[in-house]
């Protein structure tokens, strides 16, 4: 399993219209193959800052079947237009205990 961990920054204002375009594509992002949950966090000391989480089987899974896929122009097109910045995304996976 891998974390995918995308920091998004949104414009001021619009934290409210991001997070209706996040409810419309989340069906998107969650119904890909490989995908197995999909969960936006909001920021309580900077309301225009989200983390996206999401648990791929792998990144090629992410890669592969999302983001070279017309799924990844479909939910960009919904959530992009609010970003303040490109978000950053990184790949994570757990550490043994």
């Amino acid at each position: 399993m891998v974390l995918e961990v995308a920091l998004i920054d949104v414009r001021p204002g619009s934290e409210d219209a991001f997070a209706a375009a996040y409810a419309e594509g989340h069906r998107v992002l969650a119904g890909t193959p490989g995908c197995r949950s999909v969960r936006m966090t909001r920021g309580i000391e900077s309301p225009s800052r989200f983390v996206l989480l999401v648990e791929w089987d792998s990144v090629k899974d992410h890669e592969d079947n999302f983001r070279g896929t017309d799924r990844y122009t479909t939910w960009r097109s919904l959530i992009g237009p609010y970003f303040a910045q490109p978000p950053r995304v990184e790949h994570f996976t757990d550490v043994p205990a």
